[in-house]
């Protein structure tokens, strides 16, 4: 495990690549055949690998309250994770014991119980059978072995909410990560959007600053620089960090009084399909569900920042940065993805190649193909 640098050894490092014109650089070029974009099978493992490991359901923001609860597909899976009375949160398939129907469509509320929409066969928010309508018509019937079915395991650590579905093969990413939210971060807005590219291709697109002046020319780029990163990894996880322009202001501060707030962008992957990015007045935590090889439903969260060591940002100005990442970089990265997808099926390349200036993607795909091959 690498440890994270400070926020003041971020910016030094920042200060040396301006004003040498460099970046950081890893040891590697990778190619990545263009098949595991394509393949049936490939897409299969990365499920299945999906269903081993801990990966991120939803910020612990996003169940607040007891009978909180988060109805979604995971994984192709259809999940039902709520906050119960005491407070623990617990996941389950999202299918009733009786004939199966789902308890509750893909959305998110809070409730006492869960009712079986088809029949009313109730359970409580610990998943046990409560109530069978006309109960004299199911002898034999017992209660206990017929509470919802629960998932292999849930975890909450550091703001963020893991799920495991099967039977583990690692810890995924839980051994390694930092803080990733405080508790007075507030879910502002939750979505979902859907493209046509592989879930892979999506999530390369906030691991590198090498497309920055390119891709991004009218509207990250004004205010940030084009490939100067810093770029570390921990455990299978990364952080990448894209620095603004106005950085320049902190070369006449005192060393100990720089504050990076609003300075930068650090983006963290969370093995194997989360990134949890801190802008200037808010934060989002994106999961990439595969859907097939060529489809990907994006679910996404919204928070306020941590407080920090500066002024707290109005909710006109979260808003404003909000609006301005999702109507244009987002925007313009989600393209991308979907473009090279449409040309992967003209065989014109073997491989993708990522290059030394592209090493948290290095770092990716090397642990994804470890961890495959553990299946």
């Amino acid at each position: 495990m690498t440890t994270l640098l400070s926020d003041n050894d971020v910016i030094d490092r920042i200060f040396q690549h301006i004003d040498n014109k460099t970046t950081d650089l890893g040891e590697t070029v990778w190619k990545e055949p263009v098949e595991n974009y394509m393949s049936q099978e490939r897409f299969e493992k990365e499920i299945e690998l999906l269903r081993r490991m801990p990966v991120p359901y939803c910020p612990s923001a996003a169940l607040l309250d007891k009978g909180s609860y988060i109805a979604r597909k995971s994984a192709g899976r259809p999940l039902l994770v709520v906050r119960g009375e005491d407070g623990v949160v617990r996941a389950f398939k999202n299918a009733c014991r009786h004939r199966g129907m789902k308890l509750k469509g893909d959305e998110s509320g809070c409730t006492k119980a869960f009712v079986c929409p088809y029949h009313a066969w109730t359970y409580g928010l610990d998943g046990a059978l409560k109530h069978i309508p006309g109960n004299e018509a199911f002898p034999g019937i017992n209660k206990e072995d017929h509470g919802l079915v629960p998932v292999h395991s849930v975890v909450e650590k550091n703001g963020v909410v893991f799920v495991t579905q099967d039977e583990p093969i690692s810890e995924g990413c839980l051994e390694s990560i930092p803080d990733l939210f405080s508790p007075e971060q507030k879910v502002f807005e939750q979505s979902t959007m859907s493209d046509s590219a592989n879930w892979k291709l999506l999530g390369e697109t906030s691991m590198e600053g090498y497309h920055i002046k390119s891709l991004h020319n009218k509207s990250f780029y004004p205010y940030g620089v084009d490939n100067i990163n810093v770029i570390e990894t921990f455990g299978r996880n990364s952080r990448v960090t894209f620095p603004f322009r106005r950085i320049e202001k902190l070369r006449e501060i005192p060393r100990e009084e720089r504050r990076i707030d609003g300075m930068v962008t650090y983006v963290i992957q969370l093995f194997p399909n989360c990134h949890i990015t801190t802008l200037s007045s808010h934060s989002i935590l994106i999961i990439l569900e595969p859907v097939s090889p060529n489809e990907t439903e994006w679910v996404v969260y919204r928070l306020t920042n941590k407080l920090g060591n500066g002024p707290a940002r109005s909710e006109a100005d979260t808003k404003k940065d909000a609006d301005f990442v999702k109507n244009a970089g987002l925007d313009e990265d989600r393209y991308a993805a979907q473009s090279i997808q449409d040309s992967l099926e003209t065989g014109a390349n073997e491989f993708l190649t990522f290059g030394q200036c592209e090493s948290a993607i290095v770092h990716f795909h090397k642990h994804l193909d470890d961890q495959i091959a553990c299946l």
